[in-house]
């Protein structure tokens, strides 16, 4: 009896147990999702960083030799 009792005891716990699994899958399965967003609009970023740098050092070639004068 006290082997029967122990089990009945368990599967309480086990339920439990497998229902925080299945939450702590979910949630890092909604994780993964972000974080694959975040590194895709990181590297978007830095795609138009890439550009706007590449813009700059257009405009600055354009300018006029800095001339001095004495």
């Amino acid at each position: 009896m006290t082997t029967v009792s122990s089990l009945n005891d368990l599967a309480p716990r086990i339920d439990a147990l497998l229902a925080r699994y299945e939450e702590l899958a979910h949630a890092h399965s909604l994780l993964q999702a972000q974080h694959a967003a975040a590194l895709q609009e990181r590297d978007s970023l830095r795609l138009r960083l890439q550009a706007a740098r590449a813009r700059i050092d257009a405009l600055i070639e354009q300018l006029p030799a800095n001339q001095d004068k004495p």
